[in-house]
């Protein structure tokens, strides 16, 4: 897993602001652990009370770091206002740069050599961090893992010009599967629809042979290769009293990698592209009844294998 560490400042109406670690992949990588897989996180924070708060959340997740993440000034920050509708606008401070010792960490070959590469909203856009990350996810891609890339676009952070776009096309390039939401591709490519751009990312030489978009309350729909042909389709998001929405994104991302799990690592873009549209629709649905879960919760407290399974129960 590879990006940003960030103390998120949660203000909703009629309650204390309240202090919590967050950030896309901090988000992404508790999501994952909860759902019992292992994680290593790539990320930074500064050595100061909230880069302390982002550590100890990761460890009670059962996160473990790769490399050290103590390389910046001060932990990044957002302030997260909730409106009526439970909806997050944010405003930011942000730093990023791979940590330290990070070669020492990763085993390229053999029994712990990394299976999947989650890389997340600033890694490939924000400097000096973002030079770093697509070396790194090219020499993971070359010894075999897995690339996922969820562009999880912060206009506020990065603006929306052609070098972001350009950007974003990069890392994408070098991805196995894409998740955005509507949101980002209109604000990326808003003279498109957003089918459009999800095609346009497919057509990357060697990018992706997977788009999933999420719709916010709409659900997911995916455009995919399906053997020698391609399939799209979606899948609607199951109803839910909302909390707020922050961290749904994130544990969307996360579930959709849980759930392909056994398809990734060498030879997993082939076993990808071998999937059907039943197969599609399937992993789409239980990464929104993860969202779902959420969603329904205060902050960015995704689900455990446990709540997933209560879930399926009933």
């Amino acid at each position: 897993m590879i990006g940003e560490s960030v103390l998120d400042v949660v203000r909703a109406p009629g309650r204390a602001p309240v202090e919590r670690p967050g950030g896309s992949a901090v988000n992404v990588a508790v999501a994952l652990a909860r759902l019992g897989r292992p994680v290593r996180l790539a990320t930074s924070y500064g050595d100061d009370p909230a880069g302390a708060l982002v550590a100890a959340h990761l460890r009670a997740a059962g996160v473990a770091p790769a490399g050290s993440p103590l390389v910046l000034g001060a932990t990044s920050r957002a302030e997260a206002v909730i409106g009526a509708d439970g909806g997050a606008s944010y405003t930011f401070e942000m730093g990023w740069a791979l940590p330290s010792g990070l070669d020492a960490d990763l085993d390229l070959e053999g029994d712990g050599a990394v299976h999947v590469v989650h890389v997340t909203s600033q890694a490939p856009l924000l400097a000096p961090g973002a030079a770093d990350t697509f070396a790194l996810v090219e020499r993971l891609r070359g010894a075999g893992a897995t690339i996922t890339y969820d562009i999880n676009l912060r206009p506020a952070i990065t603006g929306t010009g052609p070098d972001v776009a350009d950007a974003v096309l990069r890392m994408a390039a070098l991805a196995d599967v894409v998740k955005a939401s509507d949101e980002d591709l209109l604000a990326l490519w808003p003279d498109r629809f957003v089918g459009e751009s999800a095609t346009a990312l497919l057509a990357l030489d060697g990018g992706p042979v997977a788009v999933v978009v999420t719709h916010g309350g709409e659900g997911a729909s995916w455009h995919a290769c399906s053997g020698a042909d391609w399939s799209t389709g979606g899948v609607h998001a199951p109803p839910v009293d909302v909390a707020d929405t922050i961290g749904a994104g994130d544990t969307f991302a996360a579930a959709l990698v849980d759930h392909l799990w056994p398809l990734l690592g060498p030879g997993g873009r082939e076993r990808i592209c071998a999937l059907a549209p039943d197969d599609w629709a399937a992993a789409l649905a239980y990464a929104a009844r993860a969202a779902a879960v959420t969603v329904g919760r205060v902050g960015a407290d995704p689900p455990t294998r446990e709540d997933l399974d209560a879930l399926e129960i009933r």
